[in-house]
């Protein structure tokens, strides 16, 4: 294997810019990371200490609250680190933040398709909520959604061993994503990439259909409702949700799915950035304001009457 792989470590070559560019940068990605782990522990602790808000809808959502911190986690402490010091990665940490990069974004993928669901069963389904949504069955949709997640990232990753990096080994990226690692391997990757595109195209498939098919008969249901409050109300906790998967989905698929990902531009960084940084800390806010028990909880753990 020695005489094989030549490159033992990989430099993300990040954002290039002048020192007090990069100082900002530093900051400002300081800024969203500790804004992101605040939120999403709010909405944790907020969801955990409050017995009106153990529904399977503010379950789902305490899930999704430690996907991004998870999320977030995976990649912005090494890129607080190359402004700071080093860019260099190793060639195992590399492929640990290639794994925990796939599945934390599949199983948040997962779980916006079961939130999908969940909003579909209580609003045209209501008489039969409590039996459809029961708690074994909501711990079953958790725990499937982790473990399909997991096995996508394992076999992904578990084929990037098979390649051979000789050289370079500038991964003109923040962070080790699967496309850009693929474009500096010396050995053929259409298996890899064949194997990425078919199990990314099922997971992408399998949830979008469910969160479509769920949005279509919520919205056929809201628009039978007499009340306009009750319109009102079921718009407004929907539409958190649906924020939420078009800026995951929209930004993920562009930068995971397109022909030719492999060669990592300003669109592919902004968009990187998009799905895997900003989100997690758009999606406590997003709720927060939207959701109007969630915002409730929050001010009173902030103190506010």
């Amino acid at each position: 294997m020695d005489n094989q792989t030549t490159v033992t470590y990989f430099v993300l070559l990040g954002f290039s810019a002048s020192p007090p560019v990069q100082i900002f940068l530093f900051l400002l990605f300081l800024f969203i990371y500790m804004a992101t782990l605040l939120g999403n522990l709010a909405i944790l602790t907020v969801i955990w200490n409050n017995s009106h808000l153990q529904s399977p809808m503010y379950f789902f959502l305490s899930h999704l609250s430690f996907i991004d911190i998870c999320f977030s986690s995976v990649t912005v402490p090494k890129l607080l680190e190359n402004f700071s010091s080093s860019q260099i990665i190793s060639y195992g940490g590399c492929l640990v933040q290639i794994f925990f990069i796939l599945s934390t974004a599949s199983s948040e993928s997962f779980i916006l398709a079961v939130m999908a669901y969940d909003r579909y069963a209580a609003i045209c389904k209501p008489l039969h909520y409590v039996q459809i949504m029961n708690k074994l069955w909501c711990r079953c949709l958790a725990g499937g959604a982790w473990a399909f997640a997991f096995t996508h990232a394992f076999m992904n990753t578990l084929f990037v061993l098979k390649l051979v990096f000789c050289g370079p080994n500038m991964i003109n990226h923040f962070s080790c994503e699967f496309p850009s690692l693929l474009a500096l391997s010396c050995t053929e990757t259409t298996t890899n990439s064949i194997l990425f595109f078919i199990s990314g195209t099922i997971f992408a498939i399998s949830t979008l259909s469910l969160i479509l098919f769920s949005y279509i008969h919520i919205l056929s249901t809201v628009l039978k409702m007499r009340s306009v409050e009750a319109q009102k109300k079921t718009f407004s906790t929907c539409s958190a949700h649906l924020i939420v998967v078009f800026l995951f989905y929209g930004t993920g698929c562009f930068r995971y799915m397109r022909p030719n990902s492999g060669s990592s531009g300003i669109l592919d960084d902004f968009f990187s950035i998009q799905y895997s940084i900003s989100t997690p800390m758009l999606n406590p806010i997003i709720y927060s304001l939207k959701t109007r028990e969630i915002r409730e909880a929050v001010k009173k753990l902030m103190g506010y009457k």
